[in-house]
């Protein structure tokens, strides 16, 4: 009798916690008198272009508001993704505020600068947003994975160069070529441009000084020694940003939705093998009162062992919705393309 294959493990599912987030969002609602919007990352979701389209479900339900509140948790992403949801938001809203209670980094920073207030608790803080990218010819790191360059690391390595070589050899792109593309340094040079034209551009929604302005836009993409330098709220007050103390009850209302959202976005990974997975995490979770939108991994991983990388397969990928159908809940793939 042939032998039979292995039964693969029951693929790993988060639990979607839509009854428990809409109870939240509705004392939020009622303490602050105004609708609130949740933007929330996982570790291993971002600031993306998709995001814009699972905002607008999400506002287009809600309506034109006079007063929106936005709650962002992001470690970061796309810039101009956070300035496409900024000229989304401000379309259904005529004034904006930031509940930040936790971190809100790079392109969450940017997407918080749109905001007319940013209202900051005890944990929260933003970040410098010096550019740096992934480039398809960017270095390889030991597990053969592109790494992203820094603009601020390129100058600075350019800079000590200049300043150990005392003259005898200027010129270090000789020596730096060879490890860092030219292209990825002129692609990483736009991007910082690019960077601080964003900033600059959401700032403009409620920011009539066009240089205070750009000395902001300045000063988050050059002043900072690193990436993920933390700007509490009084170094936010030093920069020229309109920021606010989160009061103490709201925050811990924020903290305890972020508890559930990461419950939610908790790791889903299903190993078959020592070279094959499956996650099925959720990374970017989007939610106003009746409705919440979640992107959510679907595909197998395998690892190449010749090329020493993981390439997915099976991609399945997609955005989902929650809603409340009289009393029952309602969830489906939400399609975009």
């Amino acid at each position: 009798m042939p032998d039979t294959p292995p039964k693969k493990p029951k693929i790993r599912k988060p639990p979607i916690l839509f009854r428990q987030t809409q109870e939240i969002i509705a004392k939020l609602e009622k303490s602050l008198g105004a609708r609130f919007v949740a933007y929330w990352n996982s570790d291993s979701g971002s600031v993306c272009e998709n995001d814009v389209i699972g905002l607008y479900g999400v506002l287009r339900r809600l309506g034109p508001q006079k007063r929106l509140m936005l709650f962002i948790k992001s470690d970061g992403g796309s810039g101009q993704a956070s300035l496409r949801m900024i000229n989304l938001l401000r379309q259904f809203s005529d004034g904006l505020t930031a509940l930040v209670p936790l971190e809100c980094k790079s392109a969450a920073t940017m997407l918080a600068l749109g905001a007319d207030k940013i209202c900051m608790g005890p944990l929260a803080h933003l970040s410098a947003i010096d550019t740096s990218l992934t480039h398809d010819l960017s270095p390889v790191d030991r597990d053969n994975d592109r790494v992203s360059v820094s603009q601020d690391e390129l100058l600075r390595v350019i800079q000590l160069w200049r300043k150990e070589s005392r003259g005898k050899d200027a010129n270090p792109y000789a020596a730096l070529y060879p490890h860092v593309h030219p292209l990825v340094i002129g692609a990483v040079h736009r991007a910082s441009s690019l960077s601080v034209k964003l900033c600059t551009e959401i700032l403009s929604y409620h920011m009539r000084d066009t240089r205070k302005a750009l000395s902001i836009a300045s000063r988050l993409n050059a002043d900072y020694p690193s990436h993920g330098y933390p700007i509490t709220f009084r170094e936010a007050q030093k920069i020229g940003l309109k920021v606010a103390v989160l009061d103490q009850q709201l925050n811990e209302r924020l903290i305890e939705l972020n508890e559930i959202y990461s419950v939610m976005g908790q790791k889903a990974t299903t190993d078959f093998d020592a070279h094959n997975q499956h996650d099925h995490s959720i990374t970017n979770i989007i939610e106003g009162a009746g409705f919440q939108m979640l992107y959510q991994r679907d595909k197998d991983w395998h690892y190449r062992k010749e090329e020493r990388r993981w390439v997915s397969l099976n991609d399945r990928s997609s955005w989902h919705k929650s809603e409340y159908v009289g009393k029952r809940i309602m969830t489906s793939r939400y399609h975009i393309r």
